[in-house]
């Protein structure tokens, strides 16, 4: 998608009127997760990239202490007083803006009023971060018109505080880092236990990054989302009563699982199910020792390596942690299926959203026509096709008034 401003004054000036010079514009893209799933909450590697794709916020501040938000996708206007920042269901999107502006006022930095107008081309419940991607450009314009100089890291941690305290999402910090730190043509191998973290440059000449929207939203705080980190936090106090020095499952080394795994079955007995604690843990342990290992070798050009570890981690989300579903799986099998495509696997939390897959160039268009016809066949259902490129994080746009001419 690409913005054609003058289309759009019309509508931020009837939501916000007054002088364009006053306006500032803002981008956060989404984020793919090209390997490490439902590692992030449990300490371990994640190798996600920036999009090309994303969230545009256009803010003018106010004098009087109020937020006003709106959006492309809705008529509504929801506004609020500074003085009365609080989670109401009714207020639907604007709930994610308003936890990062409590917590960036419990941190002490204080914005005046605002209003802010979002648009953006991320399908939503898709499992890209549409979500993260307004906390974070949120985040960054505060920061930004206020003079705070938080730095990215900061704006990353607090971003993600919001959707967890005030959305009420237990989420991971992958979504909001990858966002913040994001660099063009680079994944970002990060330790999400020490927020330690590289950027990788993504050596895939000849290929593209093709993700299937399987058209299956999910809505992470009423999904099983909250229950597979209840398990993975059974498992590790399973752990940590005989390897205390264990902080975070994913700091479990692979060559170390044949030695836990039967003390975690015999104890993961005691009020939850053994063999499902097993899996959960054996997942996080595996999952995070390959986004370790396939940041090497995208640095190192090695993409079928690279792809065959994206197949493992989608075997891995299917069989041991659940979080696949028919959808998913349909798509997936498809692009296995499908000449040219040499790695695919779901991506975000699952229950429903987007795979990613790793095709030939030349390749891409028999790709999709293959998926879609497979997965129609499969499900009933039409899934959507994104080829995309890695972009950067977060960042100020030009002034609005030049964008415009």
């Amino acid at each position: 998608m690409s913005i054609h401003w003058p289309d759009l004054m019309d509508r931020i000036l009837a939501f916000s009127p007054g002088d364009t010079s006053e306006l500032r514009a803002y981008f956060a893209p989404g984020r793919v997760n090209l390997i490490g799933e439902h590692t992030d909450y449990n300490g371990g590697y994640v190798l996600p990239a920036a999009l090309t794709m994303g969230t545009w916020l256009v803010v003018r501040p106010r004098p009087d202490r109020r937020f006003r938000f709106a959006t492309t996708f809705s008529d509504r206007v929801v506004e609020v007083s500074a003085d009365d920042v609080q989670f109401r269901p009714e207020q639907d999107f604007a709930n994610y803006p308003l936890g990062v502006i409590d917590v960036l006022h419990r941190r002490g930095v204080d914005a005046p009023g605002m209003d802010l107008f979002f648009f953006g081309n991320l399908p939503v419940g898709a499992g890209l971060s549409s979500s993260a991607s307004v906390e974070v450009v949120t985040a960054f314009a505060i920061n930004d018109l206020t003079g705070a100089h938080l730095d990215l890291e900061a704006l990353a941690v607090i971003a993600q505080q919001a959707e967890n305290e005030f959305v009420g999402v237990n989420c991971g910090v992958m979504d909001q880092f990858s966002i913040a730190m994001g660099r063009k043509d680079m994944a970002l191998s990060l330790n999400c236990l020490t927020l330690a973290y590289q950027l990788v440059p993504v050596h895939a000449d000849g290929y593209r990054l093709v993700i299937a929207n399987s058209n299956v939203p999910r809505k992470l705080a009423g999904s099983k989302y909250n229950e597979r980190r209840a398990e993975c936090e059974a498992a590790l106090a399973i752990v940590k009563r005989r390897f205390p020095e264990i902080q975070a499952l994913a700091e479990i080394d692979p060559s170390a699982w044949p030695e836990i795994e039967p003390w975690l079955r015999a104890e993961g007995g005691r009020g939850m199910d053994a063999d499902v604690i097993v899996r959960r843990a054996r997942h996080v342990v595996m999952e995070s020792h390959r986004a370790r290992e396939a940041a090497r070798l995208l640095e190192n050009g090695q993409i079928e390596a690279f792809g065959e570890l994206m197949n493992a981690s989608h075997r891995s989300l299917r069989d041991d942690y659940e979080v696949t579903g028919e959808a998913l799986d349909a798509l997936v099998e498809a692009a296995w299926e499908a000449e040219g495509c040499i790695g695919s696997r779901m991506t975000g939390a699952g229950f429903g959203g987007c795979t990613v897959s790793l095709v030939r160039e030349d390749a891409v268009e028999s790709f999709t026509r293959h998926v879609e016809t497979a997965y129609r066949k499969a499900t009933g259902r039409t899934p959507s096709f994104y080829v995309t490129d890695i972009g950067d994080g977060v960042h100020a746009l030009p002034a609005l008034d030049a964008l415009a001419r």
